[in-house]
């Protein structure tokens, strides 16, 4: 039985309430409170009451959990990433609204709109690299896709290459194919190379359209180039490839390819042809390079504006020789500059008031900087580090800027 069960029987048996609390080390004032709830309420009273606040002035308003709900909604039928992250981007850019990560998940899982899903190997015991400039290295992979006849059976099978850029994400080439042979590779290669420049390097798996340096059976290596390998020798680019057995080498163009055919198969009309497949693709590349926001990247930016933020890498290049290069992430403070030590001294490069609080690249080679938003890739400034002295001014005249005229970027 519960205490308050027993004080309460004991009160209506004739004890008095002095004589209750004294025998069960409790106060009288909480046995005539008990005693009005139990006049009041009947039997209820031998329960405990809830202690939640009756109110909560901190909690997220009905209508942004209904937001929420919605987004969630409107990505996943799209067949666009729904997390947390990609809903709190959504939320700050197009609703002015701002929550944390922990909120958003809280909400959809009130809401039932989360799927557990089982224990997966912990984030933090894999390795994590990145290419610092764009064409630094290229990853290529292919994956299949099944085609759907126009009455809804089954179709044949087909095959999606891609071409994916190491540092930005950036969906350089997405072809489909009846199937990946190492002719339609090096055609797509050298087609991605007359629109984006030439790579320093290649990271593939162990494909044969790829590599045949595990052909040849106890020979490995035995055999000579094929088309993608004397191209690559041909233009003095370095060809990386994974250890068999392990896709997360590669698991940059990996999880682009889940993405790309989650968002296949939510479409109402299922490719029938490889045209259809190829008009699908070019759909979903446009969405994906220019206007969706990627997790990885600083700011959750779009592969685009990072692939365009920096300057490309290419065959040869090397940030170890004579020259000093470097990148620096830093926020503008308030008095709308940022810091960068040059030479062991601290120096303070102006940008503009009118940038407080933008997160902002800086890449450094030598004296020579330029400042870029980290979020949109626009060049803030590029100038030249002046040594003898500590604040590097903007060039424009003192005083507040016009309010009817932006800012334009000074170079020094």
């Amino acid at each position: 039985m519960s205490k308050r069960r027993l004080v309460i029987t004991a009160v209506l048996s004739g004890s008095s309430q002095a004589e209750v609390a004294r025998s069960y080390g409790v106060s009288q004032g909480w046995i005539s409170r008990l005693m009005a709830r139990y006049t009041a309420e009947g039997e209820a009273a031998f329960e405990p009451r809830s202690r939640a606040p009756k109110t909560r002035p901190a909690a997220t308003a009905p209508a942004t959990v209904e937001l929420v709900c919605d987004l969630r909604k409107q990505l996943v039928e799209a067949g666009l990433d729904a997390g947390a992250d990609t809903i709190s981007w959504h939320l700050r850019h197009h609703h002015r609204t701002i929550l944390s990560r922990a909120t958003i998940n809280r909400i959809l899982t009130r809401a039932g709109r989360v799927t557990p899903e089982p224990s997966k190997r912990p984030k933090s015991s894999y390795t994590r690299f990145e290419a610092e400039q764009p064409n630094e290295t290229w990853q290529a992979d292919f994956t299949h896709y099944r085609l759907t006849h126009r009455d809804g059976r089954p179709g044949p099978d087909a095959e999606i290459l891609t071409w994916l850029d190491d540092h930005s994400r950036y969906a350089l080439s997405i072809t489909a194919h009846r199937r990946v042979t190492g002719q339609s590779v090096v055609h797509t290669f050298r087609e991605t190379v007359a629109a984006h420049g030439i790579p320093a390097s290649t990271l593939t798996d162990n494909g044969m359209v790829f590599t045949t340096r595990l052909s040849g059976g106890s020979l490995r290596g035995s055999r000579g180039r094929n088309a993608l390998e004397h191209e690559l020798h041909r233009l003095h680019i370095t060809q990386k490839n994974s250890r068999p057995n392990h896709p997360t080498t590669c698991g940059k163009v990996e999880r682009f390819q889940q993405t790309l055919k989650k968002w296949l198969r939510t479409q109402p009309r299922q490719p029938a042809t490889i045209g259809q497949l190829q008009a699908l693709i070019d759909r979903f590349a446009d969405e994906y390079n220019h206007r969706r926001p990627h997790r990885s990247l600083p700011e959750r930016a779009t592969p685009a504006t990072a692939y365009q933020a920096r300057p490309k890498a290419a065959p040869g290049t090397s940030r170890t020789g004579d020259t000093h290069d470097r990148v620096r992430r830093d926020k503008i403070s308030k008095a709308g500059t940022v810091t960068l030590r040059v030479a062991g001294r601290l120096r303070h490069i102006g940008i503009g008031k009118t940038y407080a609080g933008t997160y902002v690249l800086l890449l450094v080679h030598n004296l020579n900087i330029r400042v870029i938003n980290a979020a949109t890739g626009t060049l803030l400034r590029a100038l030249t580090i002046n040594p003898d002295r500590d604040y590097q001014p903007t060039g424009r005249p003192p005083g507040p800027t016009p309010t009817n005229k932006q800012p334009e970027p000074t170079e020094t």
